[in-house]
């Protein structure tokens, strides 16, 4: 695990690369996650040696993941789409801490605001779907 501010960190293995002129695609297979897709830079993606085959580490801060409480056949614009069961609720005084818990072990955190968490009628033990962008994901390392 590195040391950052994101909250959700997932470590996995690169299985899949689709360069571009710009901005690569990379998919990483995360245990207990499943697949996780980000878009870097082909710069970045060459700087940091991912490839087929190589570790990395995603990272995503909570503010840039949507919770979708119900899911009855709808489809997203967003490449990452987590289902799960709903963990930990924290209501703060403007934002609510909203926990996922994934069927692999896994949780994924998100920040909504105290009016979405309620217009959700979220609640722990509820399903809900965690999404995020592949634009959202940062990738790293081992130094």
């Amino acid at each position: 695990m590195l040391k950052s501010s994101a909250r959700n960190q997932f470590s996995g293995k690169v299985t899949r690369v689709v360069p571009g002129a710009v901005n690569d695609e990379i998919e990483l297979d995360v245990l207990g996650v499943g697949a996780v897709v980000a878009i870097v830079t082909h710069g970045s993606a060459s700087s940091l040696g991912l490839r087929e085959g190589a570790e990395a580490t995603a990272l995503i801060k909570a503010s840039s993941v949507i919770v979708v409480a119900q899911d009855p056949g709808m489809r997203f614009s967003a490449r990452n789409h987590l289902q799960g069961q709903v963990k930990r609720v924290q209501t703060g005084a403007v934002n609510t801490e909203v926990v996922i818990g994934l069927p692999g072990g896994a949780s994924v955190v998100s920040i909504v605001t105290n009016e979405s968490a309620e217009n959700l009628g979220l609640v722990e033990g509820m399903q809900a779907a965690a999404l995020f962008k592949a634009s959202s994901v940062i990738l790293g390392v081992a130094a």
